[in-house]
C-alpha cells in the first residue's frame, strides 16, 4: 500500500501538489521537497506549482467572501470571532496581514473571506496573494529539500519507534494549538478595549 501510494505520487506528483496546495499546504509542500531532494520531483517546478496551488486556495475564499456575504453571516455565525479578528487585523496592519496569513494557524480560510467581504481591491489582493505564495512556497519546500535526507531518517526512525514519535508529535500539535488560541484571545480582548473606551 505504501509503496503503492509514493508511486502514484511520483506519477502524479505535481498535480497533487497543486490540489494539496488549494486544500490543506505544508505537508504536501514538505513532500515535494523530500522528493526533490530524492530526484523524483523537480525543486523550482515544485514551487512553481505550489504557489500556484495556495494563490488558487485564497483566491476562491477571497471571492466566497465577495460574493457570499450573507451566506458567510449565516453559515459561518460560530467563527464570528475569528471574523472580527480577521478584520481587527487588517485595518492595523493592511497589506501585511495578506502576506503572512497563511503562517496563522486558524485563520488561514478566515482572513481571505474576511477581505473579500471588505471593499479592499480584488487586483491588489491577488497580486499581493500571488507573491505571498510563492514566497510560502519556497519558504516551506526549500529546507525540506536541503535536509531531505535527515528528514527520510527520522521518519524511519518515527515509523520504527512510533511510541516516541506519537507523544512529540501531539506536544508539538498542542503548543501550537495553544499558542494561536492565546493569540486570539489577545486580539479579541485589544478588540473589546477599543470599542469599550
Amino acid at each position: 500500500m505504501e509503496e503503492h501510494f509514493i508511486g502514484w505520487l511520483k506519477d502524479y506528483g505535481y498535480i497533487i501538489l497543486f490540489l494539496w496546495s488549494i486544500i490543506e499546504g505544508e505537508m504536501g509542500l514538505i513532500m515535494s521537497g523530500i522528493m526533490s531532494h530524492t530526484g523524483d520531483m523537480e525543486f523550482f517546478m515544485s514551487i512553481f506549482v505550489a504557489g500556484l496551488g495556495g494563490f488558487t486556495g485564497d483566491q476562491i475564499y477571497f471571492y466566497v467572501g465577495r460574493f457570499n456575504k450573507n451566506f458567510i453571516q449565516r453559515k459561518l455565525h460560530k467563527q464570528r470571532r475569528k471574523f472580527a479578528i480577521a478584520h481587527l487585523l487588517l485595518k492595523k496592519y493592511g497589506w501585511p496581514i495578506i502576506f503572512v496569513q497563511r503562517y496563522m494557524y486558524g485563520l488561514r480560510t478566515v482572513i481571505p473571506m474576511s477581505i473579500g467581504i471588505t471593499k479592499y481591491s480584488a487586483k491588489k489582493f491577488a497580486i499581493i496573494n500571488l507573491i505571498s505564495a510563492w514566497v510560502w512556497a519556497a519558504i516551506t519546500i526549500t529546507p525540506a529539500y536541503i535536509y531531505g535526507a535527515e528528514i527520510l531518517k527520522f521518519l524511519a526512525f518515527a515509523k520504527e519507534h512510533w511510541y516516541f514519535a506519537l507523544p512529540v508529535a501531539g506536544g508539538f500539535l498542542y503548543g501550537i494549538y495553544a499558542y494561536f488560541h492565546k493569540l486570539e484571545r489577545y486580539f479579541l480582548e485589544k478588540r473589546s478595549d477599543r470599542f469599550s473606551k
